[in-house]
């Protein structure tokens, strides 16, 4: 968006807080809030989105911190609500840029948090950790934790209080009556902080327009009873690395079948780790074993469970579709378990490694296929359910495309949230709250921030556009020397082309191309010959009508003029 056109009102006098979503609304990552009062700040989550089709090269986006940054001085923590990615993901650049800043998260999450950013240095970041239940306070904010069901361990809603009143952030949660770890959500701390009182409720919208209520995390246990009692063969399950309820039922039904069970993936064997020595899983010491020794077993007794359940090329199932896994090889006979849906986005990766997969004669059960993946995320009436407990005045729905977003705000009204207390925000937005009014008071900075390589927001859009039409339609360079005292081409002019021609077949082409930009050029006038900015342009006119007229392509003409 164009800074000319974003503006945001002085603070007032009185006491105030604003809520400022800088991402995850309108889109599905990138999750990043921004809680303002007087004299404090403070954010919730910090996210990464990973880049579409359209940004070219680009390795993952995160969020812009420009609000945050304007006003360091009033930052006082980074609130965590639980450990995946589009949470956790920017972390370490938000830890670079305001180090010292603590970051206040369930002991998992910090753990996640820690082992997603070893290759990058995060600062002077101090980390502190705590528990559902706990309250913090940093200035005239205090924060409580409240435990939520998700499909990771640790994660949290969080009640801040704040001099204007409760603004209550639900992260991502469903109400799972049965969880794998025998917590359900702590229904009786929600009610009682509706009772209390509520002024703005932030709520997950990644299910709002799915009708019904969200299956437990045990339905995924009843499936896998199923696949493990038929598979004949080893069996694969390729899940979220951080679905630490996902990981417990293969564990158990590993032991109840009496397989041995391995870890591939960095990021598993990470999560593994860090939740075992939590208490968040129970794996019997008997029961693991490294991945180099599953060739000492009989094939129906290995499970191996692994990242890549979303297509990631490097990741372990998308190696061992394509035979390219140093230490685990897909044969006929193999069952393997998707035990998740595609992220929006994913699906052509997803489908080629499932392809893949079955070209080497593996049985590939995924998607809702014999009900092997549950959401973690609330459908309708589990959203209704918490406006019920929680009843606040205003809502905001957040974590969803826009859609998604209009549907939970609808849900919202259902409930009797006055329509007008229900806001539609888009990134940027910023929602004012007094004791006298509630209101949008102008727009910051909310959009995309590209990390590629090494380069953090050096990426704009015009480099997408470049990037985009080089691999539409390629690229073709043009050498020429000229002598500019007496205007004539002295060399040249050499032509080198990517991904316009193919090469076999191009030398007559491009020796055509060559004597219609030397006749060009023989037609450029003394004053203009003299002039390199001028030939350039000439060069680039000739050669895109050139290539264009036999080929129906425009590639991106770079002319190089020596003047001697």
């Amino acid at each position: 968006m164009s800074p000319d056109i974003l503006t945001v009102a002085p603070p007032p006098q009185q006491e105030y807080v604003r809520i400022v979503p800088l991402g995850g609304c309108g889109e599905i990552g990138r999750n990043m809030t921004a809680l303002e009062t007087n004299d404090d700040l403070v954010v919730i989550d910090c996210g990464l989105m990973f880049p579409d089709d359209e940004m070219y090269g680009v390795d993952i986006v995160i969020n812009d911190f420009t609000y945050v940054r304007e006003r360091a001085a009033k930052l006082r923590a980074l609130l965590v609500t639980h450990g995946h990615e589009d949470h956790i993901g920017g972390i370490p650049y938000f830890a670079k840029e305001f180090s010292g800043v603590p970051i206040v998260a369930t002991p998992l999450t910090v753990a996640l948090i820690k082992a997603k950013s070893r290759e990058q240095f995060l600062g002077e970041a101090q980390f502190k950790e705590v528990r559902p239940g706990d309250r913090v306070r940093y200035g005239a904010i205090e924060a409580e934790f409240i435990h939520v069901n998700h499909s990771v361990a640790g994660a949290c809603a969080l009640a801040l209080r704040t001099a204007v009143g409760t603004v209550f952030h639900t992260g991502d949660f469903k109400f799972d009556q049965t969880p794998i770890d025998g917590k359900p959500a702590d229904f009786a701390r929600i009610a009682r902080l509706g009772d209390e009182g509520v002024l703005c409720m932030l709520s997950d919208s990644t299910n709002a327009e799915r009708p019904g209520h969200t299956l437990s995390e045990r339905i995924v246990g009843e499936a896998f009873t199923q696949i493990f009692s038929h598979a004949k063969g080893r069996i694969v399950v390729a899940s979220f690395a951080s679905n630490v309820p996902r990981i417990q039922q293969t564990i158990d039904h590993a032991v109840r079948f009496n397989r041995k069970i391995a870890f591939l993936g960095r990021s598993m064997r990470n999560v593994v780790h860090f939740a075992s020595t939590l208490g968040h899983l129970r794996i019997p010491a008997e029961t693991l074993v490294k991945v180099e020794e599953i060739e000492g077993y009989p094939p129906e007794r290995v499970v191996v469970m692994t990242t890549g359940s979303q297509g990631e090329p490097m990741s372990g199932l998308a190696r061992m579709s394509v035979r390219d896994h140093k230490h685990f090889s897909i044969v006929p006979g193999d069952t393997v378990v998707i035990s998740a849906t595609p992220i929006p986005g994913n699906e052509k990766s997803v489908h080629k490694t499932i392809n893949n997969l079955c070209k080497l004669g593996a049985n590939v059960i995924h998607g809702t296929d014999g009900r092997s993946h549950v959401s973690g995320h609330a459908s309708q009436e589990e959203l209704l359910l918490m406006l019920n407990l929680v009843r606040p005045e205003f809502f905001v729905p957040i974590h969803g495309e826009y859609r998604m977003l209009a549907a939970h705000a609808k849900l919202a009204v259902e409930t009797g949230v006055e329509p007008g207390n229900a806001f539609l925000l888009e990134n940027g937005d910023v929602l004012e709250f007094t004791h006298e009014y509630a209101d949008k008071v102008g727009k910051t900075y909310g959009g995309h921030v590209f990390v590629d390589g090494s380069g953090i927001g050096d990426v704009g859009d015009a480099v997408l556009r470049d990037r985009k039409a080089l691999s539409n339609d390629g690229i073709m360079m043009v050498v020429v020397a000229i002598d500019s005292e007496e205007a004539r081409v002295i060399a040249g002019p050499d032509l080198i082309s990517k991904g316009v021609f193919y090469i076999p077949e191009a030398d007559g082409v491009l020796d055509q191309l060559r004597e219609e930009l030397r006749a060009a050029l023989a037609n450029i006038s003394v004053d203009a010959m003299r002039d390199v900015n001028s030939v350039k342009e000439h060069i680039r006119s000739a050669l895109a009508g050139a290539v264009h007229s036999r080929t129906k392509r425009r590639p991106v003409v770079i002319p190089v003029v020596m003047e001697v």
